[in-house]
């Protein structure tokens, strides 16, 4: 009997399987640091205890994209080792800060799969919980991932596509206990924008760029023991091209997006998002964003605001989304829908 994991195959999949992930991990100061030199994180509220505990918080809890990358991670190898691709992500919602000392563990359940036409590989959708010490959900988000088959001979499983919500309703929004922006500061925080000042359709180029490369998104990606074969084996894809992991994308269109949306200091819920094409070594990311809503919320000075997240690798001020056939532009990475809290 072999010792090793090849991971699991298309075929391996129930609907209604409960998976717990292997290895919890303590997080601490130490993934704020690394997190902040990997991407231009700056984000007042991730950066300072000082400017948090004046925002009703008991300090700077980890940035909320660091527990997103953690949970990921731990669910790697039992739902994309043998990816193809991660297709897409809804119904996300981070339900409790997470502080440095706590510890992180991940379980998923099975809720859809189905076949692709070619019988070599099919879609599985499973719903992930994050949870700390305290068996309490810290975050909780569906996504979708294409997997290989291992035996392209094995019974096609019957279809089950799960129905899922176009977004999170402003209802269900979870906000930290305690969290007051009535004192804001503005000045601390780098831009005067609050949340009156944008508006539902507005489009904020975010300006700068940055040129990914190999040894930083395979560090990056790693920090998070992450373990998928296409972003770290280039014998994996035909082209021989190691995939950039998509969280690497996420994480740095939203560090981006701090130029025109400093204030949008915390995330807290993902409504949709999916990875529109491979980005690779070499590839210069930038992004701009589009508010699609607004909500007013019972903390005290706080809005929510729902905004598009645009990363692509073309030409600065390029804003094209879809082409004429409805398809994404060849050089948009990813297209991300998220609420995030900010002053008003």
């Amino acid at each position: 009997m072999s010792k090793t994991n090849p991971g699991r195959f298309f075929e391996d999949y129930r609907v209604g399987q409960v998976i717990r992930h292997a290895v919890p991990r303590t997080v601490a100061e130490g993934e704020r640091a690394l997190y902040h030199a990997l991407y231009p994180a700056r984000h007042a509220l991730y950066s300072s205890d000082e400017f948090a505990a004046a925002s009703g918080l008991e300090g700077s809890p980890l940035d909320d994209l660091i527990a997103f990358h953690i949970v990921f991670g731990k669910s790697v190898p039992d739902i994309s080792l043998n990816a193809v691709a991660n297709l897409g992500y809804a119904e996300g919602r981070w339900l409790k800060p997470v502080w440095p000392g706590d510890t992180l563990r991940a379980e998923s359940e099975v809720i859809g799969l189905r076949e692709n036409s070619n019988g070599k590989s099919g879609v599985v959708w499973v719903r992930t919980r994050g949870l700390n010490q305290l068996d309490e959900v810290v975050l909780d988000y569906v996504r979708w991932v294409m997997v290989r088959k291992g035996d392209a001979a094995a019974p096609a499983p019957e279809p089950v596509v799960p129905e899922l919500a176009k977004s999170v309703a402003p209802a269900d929004l979870v906000l930290p206990e305690g969290l007051d922006f009535a004192q804001y500061d503005f000045g601390l925080a780098g831009e005067p924008h609050r949340w009156g000042d944008y508006q539902i359709g507005e489009v904020i180029d975010h300006v700068d760029g940055v040129t990914v490369e190999e040894a930083e998104h395979m560090l990056a990606t790693r920090l998070w023991q992450n373990t998928a074969k296409v972003h770290f084996d280039a014998t994996f894809r035909e082209d021989g091209r190691r995939l950039i992991y998509g969280g690497h994308v996420i994480s740095m269109a939203r560090a981006l997006s701090f130029n025109g949306l400093a204030n949008a200091q915390m995330i807290v819920a993902l409504n949709g998002g999916a990875h529109a094409n491979p980005c690779f070594a070499g590839d210069t990311i930038r992004a701009w964003s589009e508010v699609l809503d607004k909500a007013d919320t019972h903390a005290p000075g706080v809005g929510a605001i729902r905004l598009r997240l645009v990363a692509h690798k073309g030409a600065a001020g390029d804003h094209a989304l879809r082409g004429e056939d409805g398809k994404y532009a060849p050089q948009v990475l990813l297209d991300l829908d998220y609420w995030a809290l900010m002053p008003k």
